[in-house]
């Protein structure tokens, strides 16, 4: 399959937006069960462009570490944490 490529700046400037978005959420949030969930997002938006570039083994290995596996762990140890305060 081939890309074309007037199709791909299209498809970056619809990616790269919520990418920059995710980042400053998961930045903003307080909630540690949020912040987990939004750089499982920011993991997969990211998978989306390495797979664009054709980088589909950098995109892989995003998929299964940045939003498979560290983002289970994150939630599973924002689970676990108790906050001391109610801010």
């Amino acid at each position: 399959m081939t890309w074309d490529a007037s199709l791909l700046w299209q498809f970056d400037l619809l990616i790269l937006p919520m990418v920059i978005i995710c980042a400053i959420a998961a930045l903003s949030f307080k909630d540690l069960v949020s912040c987990a969930v939004i750089s499982g997002a920011f993991s997969f938006l990211m998978c989306l462009l390495w797979t664009e570039m054709l980088a589909v083994d950098v995109a892989f290995t995003e998929a299964a570490v940045g939003a498979g596996v560290s983002t289970v762990l994150l939630l599973g140890t924002a689970l676990h944490v108790k906050r001391k305060s109610k801010d």
